[in-house]
């Protein structure tokens, strides 16, 4: 925390001053934001059953984004305790549009590809917004939807965990259904779960989730994607509820440590810490899926060759 513009020393008052109201309600916010979004990636991949569902491909962030930004370009003023209010209502209506396109009865594949295109028309309406917005704004509004934590203070913070602690109780009921989906949608409806609900409901929970960190932060990219997948590296096997706390864990730390090039690498100036997890987050996250493929093509293999060696010996 010593660390970054403005560089002061920790003793006396003014390093007192941009440590305690500075950079530690900014490493806190980090650390809230990246635990929501980690579990959030979590259970959009556990509810979808597709280790490519994230945020940012289901039009929750993109809705929430222009939600929050639309007033910003069009130069209405809107308190800052209403802000979350209003990112809430945006990640709704992407994820209710995202629904809509998809169908009732569709697959989780059908809703994830419907979700992208969803997300690419919110995309383009924010960018048809941003053509009214003088260039100040546009500055401001640019650096908003690359996922800031630059001068952010302890009220801002007040904006992200109240919403955090209300999720709490909606993870610990949604984890166990999370891992009957596993099974795959027949399966679990024979168990007795209403299997649209169930993904609806879960839906519900990333976006409680999601939506105040972007209205806060900005839409921070990738962390929901990057998260998971950490979280399943370090407790193979483990199911939905216990992944959770792995995936709230390494999403926290994924933002705070990518908070820190934001901060230094171009000092003086900040860069957007939505930049850094999407330049290191995508790439890595693609490593680990690959490896996490080709982990389970080899565990298939090895099953079939001992089924087959198995075979032999009884005959």
């Amino acid at each position: 925390m010593a660390l970054g513009t403005p560089t002061v020393p920790l003793t006396g008052l003014a390093g007192e001053f941009v440590v305690t109201e500075l950079r530690l309600p900014r490493l806190v916010l980090a650390l809230v934001s990246g635990a929501c979004l980690g579990a959030a990636g979590l259970v959009l991949q556990e509810a979808l059953r597709n280790p490519l569902a994230v945020p940012e491909l289901l039009g929750v962030s993109s809705g929430a984004a222009l939600a929050v930004a639309g007033p910003l370009v069009l130069a209405v003023s809107v308190p800052g305790a209403l802000q979350p209010f209003l990112a809430l209502g945006g990640a709704a209506l992407g994820g209710l549009l995202t629904l809509l396109a998809a169908g009732t009865g569709r697959g989780p594949s059908a809703v994830l590809l419907c979700g992208a295109a969803v997300a690419a028309a919110l995309q383009a309406a924010l960018l048809v917004l941003m053509v009214l917005a003088d260039q100040l704004d546009l500055q401001i509004i640019y650096r908003y939807l690359l996922g800031s934590l630059s001068a952010r203070t302890w009220d801002d913070l007040g904006g992200v965990w109240p919403w955090a602690v209300l999720a709490v109780p909606a993870l610990l009921l949604c984890a166990p259904v999370l891992s009957v989906l596993r099974l795959g949608d027949e399966e679990a409806g024979a168990l007795g779960l209403r299997v649209h609900r169930a993904r609806l409901a879960a839906l519900a929970v990333a976006i409680l989730l999601i939506a105040p960190v972007v209205a806060v932060c900005g839409p921070i990219a990738w962390v929901g994607f990057l998260a998971p997948h950490l979280a399943r590296r370090s407790a193979p096997g483990a199911d939905a509820v216990r992944l959770l706390p792995w995936a709230a864990v390494w999403g926290a730390a994924v933002v705070a440590c990518a908070d820190l090039p934001a901060r230094l690498a171009l000092a003086p100036v900040e860069t957007p810490v939505g930049a850094w997890t999407s330049l290191v987050g995508v790439p890595l996250g693609v490593l680990l899926l690959k490896r996490g493929a080709s982990r389970a093509s080899r565990a298939a293999k090895a099953s079939g060759v001992s089924g087959v060696s198995g075979t032999g010996a009884a005959v």
